[in-house]
């Protein structure tokens, strides 16, 4: 059943689901986006303050994405992000890690020229296993309306 714009609740939070880091896909990313050598080699990597291999950055935002698309907008509604807040990566991401993705709904905006949608914006938080916050970022997301209204009719 498809979700639409009026099924996001402003206030409602949800954990959405997890995703193991792998340190083959963390060293594939970064070899290819973001080649610094504390995300492509691990024996370099442990020379440098991190003290071995971590995440790109970008590598955590594509999991985070991953999660989201998963388990919390419908792709038969959801018509793509217009943009994100500030994205702030606050802890390494490690090879073995298991990141939790929590969201929570902030707001909700009809858009005013075209009524068949609207636009959610919600918090994201990226937990590791021992549920330290790894990752925070606001997100705005198009989506469907269940009942669109006549232009006239939008506030």
């Amino acid at each position: 059943m498809p979700r639409y714009f009026e099924d996001y609740e402003v206030g409602s939070s949800a954990e959405l689901g997890a995703i193991h880091v792998d340190a083959d896909e963390i060293v594939a990313f970064a070899k290819r986006y973001d080649p610094q050598p504390f995300h492509t080699d691990a024996e370099i990597a442990k020379r440098w303050p991190y003290g071995g291999l971590i995440a790109s950055g970008w590598h955590t935002s594509a999991m985070m994405m991953r999660v989201i698309v998963e388990h919390f907008i419908d792709g038969e509604t959801s018509l793509g992000s217009p943009g994100l807040g500030p994205i702030r990566w606050k802890l390494p991401v490690r090879p073995g890690d298991v990141l939790r993705v929590r969201a929570r709904i902030t707001g909700a905006q009809r858009s005013r020229s075209k009524p068949d949608r609207g636009t959610i914006t919600f918090e994201v938080e990226v937990l590791n296993q021992n549920g330290e916050v790894v990752m925070t970022v606001e997100n705005w997301m198009g989506i469907i309306r269940a009942r669109p209204v006549p232009a006239a009719d939008t506030a």
